[in-house]
C-alpha cells in the first residue's frame, strides 16, 4: 500500500510541477498551436464526476480551478484518482469529508456563468482535523488542497463543501432516541498507525480537555503515546486525583487495548455533546490512558488475526521478555523485611542489582511514568480469563504456587476489584462455565498469588514503590476475539470503567502545609493499623484510598511536627473527605537508624549507572544483552541480596 501512496504522490508532483507550456510566438504564426485555445468563454455544465455525484450542487464550470479543460480531462487526472483510493488509503478516517473537499474543487459549482471557489475556513479545519492521516501513510497533504491557493475568504464569496454533511449528521444524532448512543465508533481492530492516528485527532478535536504525550518507545521504536483527559490538561491540579489505564501489556491480549481506543473517543464525544456525567469525571479526575504498552507484541500478534493466534505469539516485547515479570521484584524485598521496624514496607527503592539484570525499554519507560505522576490507581487490562486480581500477585512463601498472600491494604483492594467486577454485564454472575477457573464463589474476584504466583509483576510495583493501588482486570476468555465481539464487549465493560475511575474519589484527600501556608512535598500520611503509608505531591497534596468507618490518620515529614487526626468516613459518602495537616518545624534529631541501619538504596536512585536511559532509543536493545557481568554477579543475583555499592562502582 505505501508503495501506491509514493507512486500517487509522485503523480501529484509531476501534475503540479509540469504545468502545460505556452505556444511559443513563431509556433502560433506556423498554426502549429493557438494560445487563444483557452479564451473560449466559460459555461455551467452538467456535473458527471462519477465520484462527485453526491454533492450539494449539480452544476460546474470548466475550466476548473486546476486548468482542466473538461470533465475528461479532470477524469484522467492525478488529483481525481487519489479521490477515488482516499478511503482506502487513510482506512475509513477523513472519509468522505476529504472527497467532498477534493471534489469541490475539481468541480466548483457554477452559477450564471460564474465559478464560484471553496471556502478557506473549510479547508483549514478538514487540514488541521485529517493532516495527521496522510503523515501516519508518510504522504504529504495534497497539493490541490492548499487552502491558500485554490480557495476563497468568506469576505470573496465562497461555497462550503461541507455543509450538508454536517446539516444531515445532525439531523441523524437529532433523530435519535435517549436509549440510544449519541456517540459513534467504529468497532473495528486498529492498526498501530491507525491507533496513533485516531488519538492526535481525538486530541486535536478535544484540545481544551486532552493532550497527548510519549512516554518512551518500544524495542522497535514504536512510540509508547498516551492520551490524559482533564479540565486542565498537561498539569497536574491541586487535589485533584490521578487515574491511569494501561492496556495490551501482553501484545496478543487485545481486547484491553480495543476498549481504552473506545474509551478515548467516548470521553472527547459524549464530553462535547453535554453528557453530565462524563463531564463531572474529566473535571474533577485526570486520566492517563495508555492503549498500548506493548505495540511490538501487538504487531506480530494482529499479523495472524484472531483466527491463527495462539495464546503466546506476540505476549512478549521484541526482546522476548514478558513485560508483567520484567519489573523489580520488590514483593520479595517487603517479605524479608515486613517484620523489622526499621524498614519501610512502602516506597521501597529499586535494588541497584536490578539494573544488571535485562530490562526491556517497554518497562523502563513506564517506571519512570509512574513515578514522574502522583497517580492514586490504576488498573491493567489483560486477556484469557474473566476475573479481576490484586496484589499481592507473588506469594509469600516462594514454594507455594498458589497461597492467598494480602498487602496491608486487602480489603481496599477487594473493594476496588468489586467496583470494576459488580459493575461489569457479567464478571461477578453466578456462572461456574468460566475459561477454566471457578470464580463464580468470589464473585469475579480473587486475590493475585491465590490464583497464580509471579515475581516482577507491574502491580505489585505500583503498590510497593509508589502510592498507586493497581487491579489486573481479566476481560474475557478470548485474548484476541473476532471483530463481532468488539462492539458486545464494550457493552460489558464500559459501565465497568466508567464506575471504575469514579471510585477514586473515596477516602480522603487534603494538603499538608507548613505554618506559612506552603505546601510540603514528601510529607508521610499513615493509617493506624495498616502498614502502608502514602506520601505527599509536589504541592502538598494527598490522596488515602479508605473504606467508610472511622480511622486514626497521622501526618508527619521530616524537620516537621507530627500530627494526628480522628476521621469517620460514612457508609454514604460518595466523594473523598478532605482531612488537611498544618506541620510546625522543629529542629532535626539524628535518627539512631541512620547509623544502624545505613543504606544507599534511596527511592530517589533510578537507573543509577544510566545503564538503560538509551534503550528508550530506537536501536540499543542488543546493545544491553552483551554487557558482560562480573564474576560475582551470579552469587548476589541468586541470594536476592544488593551488592555494595563500593562494589557496584567498580563495573
Amino acid at each position: 500500500m505505501l508503495l501506491r501512496v509514493l507512486l500517487l504522490f509522485l503523480l501529484l508532483t509531476e501534475s503540479w510541477s509540469a504545468p502545460q507550456r505556452p505556444c511559443a510566438p513563431e509556433d502560433e504564426v506556423f498554426g502549429r498551436c493557438n494560445n487563444n485555445v483557452n479564451e473560449e468563454t466559460p459555461k455551467c455544465t452538467e456535473m458527471n464526476l462519477g465520484y462527485c455525484t453526491d454533492l450539494e450542487y449539480s452544476r460546474t464550470i470548466f475550466p476548473n480551478i486546476l486548468g482542466h479543460r473538461s470533465r475528461v480531462e479532470a477524469e484522467s487526472g492525478a488529483e481525481y484518482l487519489l479521490l477515488s483510493v482516499i478511503h482506502g488509503l487513510l482506512n475509513g478516517e477523513c472519509s468522505p469529508e476529504i472527497r467532498l473537499v477534493g471534489c469541490s474543487v475539481l468541480a466548483s459549482p457554477c452559477q450564471n456563468n460564474r465559478m464560484i471557489r471553496p471556502c478557506r475556513s473549510s479547508c483549514e479545519a478538514l487540514r488541521k482535523d485529517c493532516a495527521h492521516a496522510f503523515e501516519g501513510i508518510e504522504m504529504a497533504w495534497p497539493y490541490f488542497l492548499d487552502c491558500d491557493r485554490f480557495f476563497a475568504s468568506n469576505q470573496e464569496g465562497c461555497f462550503d463543501p461541507l455543509a450538508g454533511l454536517r446539516a444531515r449528521q445532525e439531523v441523524a444524532l437529532s433523530s435519535l432516541s435517549p436509549e440510544e448512543p449519541s456517540t459513534i465508533i467504529q468497532f473495528t481492530y486498529t492498526s498501530n498507525a491507525q491507533m496513533y492516528n485516531l488519538l492526535r485527532r481525538t486530541a486535536a478535536k478535544c484540545s481544551h480537555i486532552s493532550h497527548i504525550y510519549s512516554i518512551g518507545r518500544s524495542t522497535e521504536g514504536r512510540d509508547l503515546l498516551v492520551i490524559e483527559f482533564s479540565n486542565n490538561p498537561g498539569r497536574h491540579d491541586l487535589l485533584e486525583p490521578e487515574v491511569k489505564l494501561v492496556g495490551n501489556m501482553h501484545g496478543n491480549e487485545v481486547l484491553g487495548r480495543q476498549l481504552l481506543i473506545y474509551l478515548v473517543q467516548y470521553l472527547c464525544s459524549e464530553y462535547i455533546l453535554g453528557n453530565q456525567r462524563i463531564q463531572t469525571i474529566v473535571n474533577t479526575t485526570r486520566i492517563h490512558l495508555l492503549a498500548s504498552m506493548n505495540p511490538d507484541g501487538y504487531e506480530l500478534a494482529a499479523s495472524e488475526g484472531h483466527l491463527l493466534n495462539g495464546w503466546t505469539n506476540g505476549r512478549t516485547n521484541a526482546q522476548n521478555i514478558d513485560l508483567n515479570r520484567n519489573f523489580p521484584d520488590l514483593t520479595s524485598v517487603y517479605y524479608r523485611n515486613r517484620r523489622s521496624r526499621h524498614y519501610r514496607t512502602d516506597h521501597i527503592p529499586i535494588p541497584d542489582a536490578y539494573w544488571f539484570g535485562k530490562v526491556a525499554p517497554e518497562t523502563y519507560a513506564v517506571m519512570k511514568w509512574i513515578r514522574s505522576l502522583p497517580f492514586v490507581q490504576s488498573a491493567s487490562l489483560h486477556g484469557g480469563e474473566l476475573v479481576v486480581s490484586y496484589p499481592f500477585d507473588f506469594s509469600r512463601h516462594p514454594h507455594e504456587e498458589r497461597m492467598f498472600s494480602p498487602t496491608p491494604d486487602e480489603q481496599i483492594f477487594k473493594q476496588l476489584a468489586r467496583t470494576y467486577a459488580d459493575a461489569h454485564a457479567t464478571m461477578s454472575n453466578n456462572d461456574t462455565d468460566r475459561c477454566g477457573a471457578s470464580f463464580y464463589r468470589t464473585g469475579g474476584i480473587i486475590n493475585g498469588a491465590l490464583w497464580y504466583s509471579f515475581a516482577g509483576g507491574m502491580s505489585d510495583f505500583n503498590y510497593l514503590h509508589t502510592n498507586c493501588y493497581e487491579i489486573t482486570v481479566e476481560l474475557g476468555c478470548d485474548k484476541f476475539p473476532s471483530e463481532v465481539e468488539l462492539y458486545p464487549e464494550w457493552k460489558r465493560n464500559k459501565e465497568a470503567l466508567l464506575s471504575f475511575m469514579e471510585s477514586v474519589h473515596r477516602g480522603v484527600k487534603g494538603v499538608v502545609r507548613d505554618l506559612d501556608g506552603n505546601g510540603i512535598k514528601g510529607a508521610t500520611i499513615s493509617v493506624r493499623g495498616i502498614r502502608k503509608d502514602v506520601t505527599t505531591a509536589e504541592d502538598g497534596d494527598y490522596w488515602r484510598l479508605l473504606n467508610p468507618g472511622t480511622h486514626i490518620l497521622t501526618a508527619t515529614a521530616k524537620g516537621f511536627s507530627k500530627v494526628t487526626k480522628r476521621v469517620h468516613i460514612p457508609h454514604n459518602m460518595n466523594k473523598a473527605g478532605r482531612v488537611d495537616f498544618v506541620l510546625e518545624k522543629v529542629p532535626v534529631e539524628p535518627d539512631i537508624d541512620d547509623h544502624f541501619f545505613p543504606t544507599d538504596d534511596t527511592w530517589d536512585r533510578f537507573d543509577p549507572y544510566n545503564k538503560f536511559e538509551r534503550v528508550t532509543e530506537p536501536g540499543f536493545g542488543e546493545e544491553i544483552e552483551r554487557q558482560e557481568k562480573p564474576w560475582w554477579w551470579n552469587y548476589f543475583s541468586q541470594s536476592g541480596i544488593t551488592p555494595p555499592n563500593w562494589l557496584l562502582r567498580h563495573v
